[in-house]
């Protein structure tokens, strides 16, 4: 369970920067040509973000392409990529027995028998779709995270696909379900052009991936000479088209792997990249048409594939929006010194600058939606001090939120905030507090004077005539009356 748990949140790191909303969102562009894809996804990667799209949440048969996801699940669950696979037919002939349409199989130069590395599998799968290559890694796989994990169960095969679905959970893919690791067609398999430019632009980050999945043609590291006699010749060639120079109808400078997929019932599907002049994009595209009115295989995908990244690199480029030197308005400033300025010049703290279609005027964008933090300020105010914001719109949809702070420093004249202060003095709670304060003190005093008039006049009062007689005690009393008694009347 703590293995479980570690490998989601390594996961969750490497994925952040996908998931992450920037605060510039991007602009997703129309793109006016011809597509025959019914499906299609256009990101900047070096933005990381969608600028076209067609349908991207439509649900597709992903065919092939789910090979991305099972490349992804090896390279992060297999320590040991040198480990020796032999190809058992009792592992993928259940494949060929279950397909509804046998041209869909892929041809490979692949034996029952076969020695291979686990590297050598996911470069044969990658490469050339292989079923065989890909349901062997996954019955490699699976074992290995059963191995693992005691609790769980079904065969080698099962796991390795309940793990891909783990995965593109984690990658936030919520209209996607994986059946198999290979890709033939499986009703209940599904995803859309969205979930599969999220898996690929996470893949490209695992190690080894991008490495694998834009190579051009790749030879066994085992040589297997009993059923490849010939080693210079068993060599495995990426199914993409776009990257064979020798093809001049197809070939596309720049383009790099990643896949491709065809399915009798789902059409094509490409994913590629592309770069050219400092500019990269990957390019996601579903169910482009498999055969023409008559009966002839088309390569629509490619053709959708070079006008779109065409269109990319000769309308696309970094523009600025809003510079930083812009002047975005001024606010009134008191208790200004009055041998300066009584306001501020407000400018955008940092520029904006993004990927702008040059087919759509700059000028479109809205930069009036200014929210100031007070309706006005007082001074001193420095400069780069935060007066407010302004909110970039186009189309009805915020591109960008800039702080707004001021150019230069507006200093404070003494005479004015002195004689504000003291205007102001019998508003503040210091004046408040004192008023009281003395009020506590007048009756506290008044109370005392009160009390000495009191004691002061209880010390003249006349005594009474008891009180003017001394008193004796009852001898002396009885002896004095004893003396008058005997005395002669």
């Amino acid at each position: 369970m703590k293995k479980r748990i570690a490998s989601f949140l390594a996961s969750l790191l490497i994925v952040l920067p996908f998931i992450t909303v920037s605060q510039t969102e991007a602009v997703v562009f129309p793109y006016k040509n011809t597509l025959y894809s019914e499906a299609a996804v256009l990101i900047s990667m070096d933005t990381n973000e969608i600028i076209s799209e067609k349908n991207p949440d439509l649900t597709q048969c992903p065919g092939s392409l789910v090979d991305i996801m099972t490349a992804v699940i090896v390279l992060e669950n297999c320590k040991d990529l040198k480990k020796d696979i032999t190809l058992d037919p009792e592992v993928y002939n259940h494949i060929y027995e279950e397909l509804d349409q046998p041209e869909d199989l892929p041809t490979v130069d692949l034996k029952d028998g076969d020695v291979l590395k686990v590297d050598d599998l996911i470069y044969c799968m990658m490469l050339t779709s292989s079923i065989e290559a890909a349901e062997m890694l996954a019955y490699h796989v699976g074992g290995l995270i059963k191995a693992e994990d005691k609790n769980l169960s079904g065969t080698n095969t099962e796991v390795f696909v309940a793990k891909m679905n783990e995965k593109a959970e984690q990658l936030g893919m919520t209209s996607t379900k994986f059946t198999n690791a290979h890709g033939m067609y499986d009703p209940k398999q599904y995803t859309t052009a969205r979930d599969m430019a999220k898996l690929t632009q996470y893949a490209l980050t695992v190690p080894l991936f991008r490495e694998i999945a834009t190579t051009r043609t790749y030879t066994p590291v085992v040589p297997n000479p009993e059923r490849h006699p010939h080693q210079d010749e068993w060599v495995w060639t990426h199914s993409n088209i776009m990257m064979d120079e020798e093809d001049q109808a197809n070939f596309y400078m720049g383009a790099k792997g990643i896949k491709t997929a065809k399915l009798e019932a789902a059409g094509r599907n490409i994913i590629t990249l592309a770069s050219k002049n400092g500019y990269n994009y990957l390019v996601v595209l579903m169910k482009a048409p498999f055969k023409d009115e008559e009966g002839n295989q088309v390569y629509c995908h490619i053709e959708d594939a070079t006008n779109m990244l065409d269109w990319a690199f000769q309308h696309f480029s970094k523009q600025v929006l809003l510079a930083s030197t812009a002047e975005m308005g001024e606010r009134p400033v008191k208790l200004a010194d009055t041998n300066g300025k009584n306001y501020v010049i407000a400018r955008p703290k940092d520029t904006v600058e993004v990927l702008w279609c040059d087919e759509v005027e700059t000028s479109l964008v809205n930069k009036d939606k200014i929210v100031w933090n007070k309706d006005s300020f007082q001074a001193p105010i420095k400069q780069g001090d935060s007066l407010g914001s302004v909110t970039l719109i186009y189309s009805g949809e915020e591109l960008a939120t800039v702080e707004l702070v001021a150019v230069s420093d507006v200093n404070r004249s003494k005479t004015a905030y002195n004689f504000e202060v003291a205007k102001r003095f019998h508003k503040s709670p210091w004046f408040k507090t004192a008023i009281k304060i003395s009020i506590a003190l007048s009756i506290l005093y008044i109370i005392i004077c009160i009390y000495a008039l009191v004691l002061f006049k209880s010390s003249k009062k006349p005594l009474k005539p008891i009180y003017a007689v001394p008193k004796m005690d009852k001898k002396k009393k009885k002896s004095i009356n004893k003396k008058n008694t005997n005395r002669p009347q």
